[in-house]
């Protein structure tokens, strides 16, 4: 499945990780009520870039990584049925451990 799409430059490709379908109350949350996931696990790391002075910039994140995206930053793409969202590496705001 990723090996179908390279991310260019600092971009990385990520898959959001659904959350829980009911509230804390046992309230079941329909589909349209839903926000998107703010949750990701990466899937593919860019070509990578380089800095000024022609050195290159190591990525802060892993493949299989938990991370935090920015609510509405990225590119949605569909590969094999499976929804992706390609974001720059500066839209993922942390690390989930």
């Amino acid at each position: 499945m990723a090996n179908k799409i390279q991310p260019l430059g600092q971009r990385v490709l990520v898959k959001r990780v659904d959350e829980e379908e009911k509230s804390a109350g046992g309230i079941i949350i329909p589909d349209t009520a839903k926000e998107k996931p703010q949750e990701a696990e990466v899937v593919s790391l860019g070509t990578g870039g380089k800095d000024d002075d022609g050195n290159a910039i190591e990525f802060t994140v892993a493949i299989g990584d938990t991370v935090l995206i920015s609510k509405y930053g990225g590119t949605d793409v569909k590969v094999d049925g499976d929804d992706l969202l390609i974001v720059n590496e500066s839209d993922i705001l942390g690390i989930i451990k």
